[in-house]
């Protein structure tokens, strides 16, 4: 986007083309001035990954994307892993009650079912279904109560059946971003945007 005050919905005058190897090249400088322990980026597709480990010295160390049970990112954890890049969850409940989520994770009959047969909530069904891909997690909470509930997931594990049933769930990408497609954008379609990464 152009330089200036931040607005939202961004006006589409003010999209312009990302400039990954320069900006990646100043949060290299800042890592070997000390200025930070560890760099990475957000909401990067496998492609764009690809497109910044070519031009990279220092690749980067965590990729935060959305990832929940009803969008797993198989793919893009499939090519992290393979290039030693950590991934960190955002929206692992669907984001419900903010501009760009919505109920899809918490009503979902296969994590309502699992959850009632483990004795569990659904948020903990999920929170543990991220935890064991490997994937860090950020979950927002205001409530004390919420909050201790989302840090008891440690001490039990969904079984084979859960797994094999949380791979069939259909699949939906809650964050498509659409407010940076344009025609006169750098991005004209949600494909271009997300490297055909994404489901409709």
């Amino acid at each position: 986007m152009k330089p200036g005050n931040f607005e939202f919905p961004v006006k589409k005058e003010n999209l312009l083309p990302m400039d990954y190897a320069s900006v990646w090249k100043d949060l290299e400088d800042c890592q070997k001035l000390g200025l930070t322990k560890a760099i990475g980026v957000s909401n990067f597709s496998s492609k764009k990954l690809d497109d910044l480990l070519r031009i990279a010295k220092i690749p980067p160390a965590v990729n935060q994307v959305e990832m929940n049970p009803l969008w797993q990112q198989k793919k893009l954890r499939e090519f992290c892993a393979e290039k030693g890049i950590h991934i960190t969850a955002y929206s692992p409940l669907g984001a419900r009650g903010t501009p760009w989520g919505g109920d899809r994770v918490m009503e979902c009959q296969v994590l309502k079912e699992i959850a009632q047969a483990r004795g569990k909530t659904i948020a903990q069904v999920c929170l543990r279904w991220i935890y064991e891909q490997g994937v860090s997690v950020v979950v927002k909470s205001f409530n004390k109560e919420r909050m201790k509930e989302n840090l008891e997931i440690f001490d039990w594990e969904l079984s084979v059946e859960d797994i094999q049933k949380i791979d069939q769930i259909q699949q939906f990408k809650g964050v498509p971003a659409l407010e940076f497609i344009s025609d006169e954008g750098p991005y004209k379609s949600l494909v271009e945007l997300w490297d055909e990464e994404i489901q409709f």
